[in-house]
């Protein structure tokens, strides 16, 4: 892994702990009927288990019906409400803080709505990201803000990490270039998407100043 200059971030399950029964509402809302729907569905239960994977869920949902104007308020009342009640994770502030004196670019690269992401950095205080994207300004969801947050830093993706805790999390990354590093917030799930080859893996975000020096240390060229 090259040195890494920029650090994108997907606040649900990776700065704070949300409450998987809103982005289940918005599953539910969203639910397609015939074989795509089954299909769908089947992975429904084993989302319930955690926000992340059922936010995932419902985002796979969203990208396969599309919404309307009327949908697409609706979702975002439901997003509104998973923000307020969204618990930031205790590392977060001091670890970010470290990178900022790192000068690593942290961005936010979310698909939730800019009303949602808004709320949730007021909420929860987060000044330090230099620029922050998410499925209005990008205009798409997944791997669009992703994409956008890239250019918007203009770094080279192989330079960026992003931070995820899901399968669906890992294709992302892959498909935006970007190396994926595992949040590993359930050891069981851990053990198996260590298995998808993650470029790293992080147990708290007070490891990630350390890994990155490592990674510097690493590339400094030999006396």
């Amino acid at each position: 892994m090259q040195t890494i200059q920029g650090i994108l971030f997907e606040p649900v399950g990776c700065l704070a702990e949300f409450s998987p029964e809103p982005f289940l509402e918005i599953a539910a809302r969203l639910s397609l009927p015939g074989p795509a729907g089954r299909r769908l569905a089947g992975r429904k239960k084993k989302a319930s288990k955690s926000a992340s994977r059922s936010y995932w869920h419902a985002l796979n949902l969203m990208e396969a019906s599309g919404c309307d104007a009327i949908e697409a308020a609706a979702i975002e009342t439901i997003e509104m409400q998973a923000v307020e009640s969204a618990a930031i994770y205790e590392d977060v502030i001091p670890a970010l803080a470290e990178l900022k004196a790192m000068d690593i670019r942290l961005t936010i690269a979310s698909s939730l709505s800019s009303a949602a992401v808004g709320r949730f950095l007021e909420r929860s205080s987060l000044l330090h990201f230099d620029g922050v994207w998410n499925r209005d300004n990008s205009g798409g969801i997944k791997a669009a803000p992703l994409r956008s947050a890239l250019a918007g830093i203009r770094l080279e993706p192989c330079r960026v990490m992003f931070l995820t805790d899901t399968a669906e999390g890992l294709k992302v990354a892959e498909s935006a270039g970007v190396n994926s590093i595992l949040m590993m917030n359930d050891p069981d799930e851990s053990r198996r998407l260590a298995m998808l080859n993650p470029a790293g893996g992080i147990v708290s975000l007070h490891e990630l100043p350390d890994f990155i020096r490592l990674l510097r240390s690493r590339a400094q060229p030999s006396i």
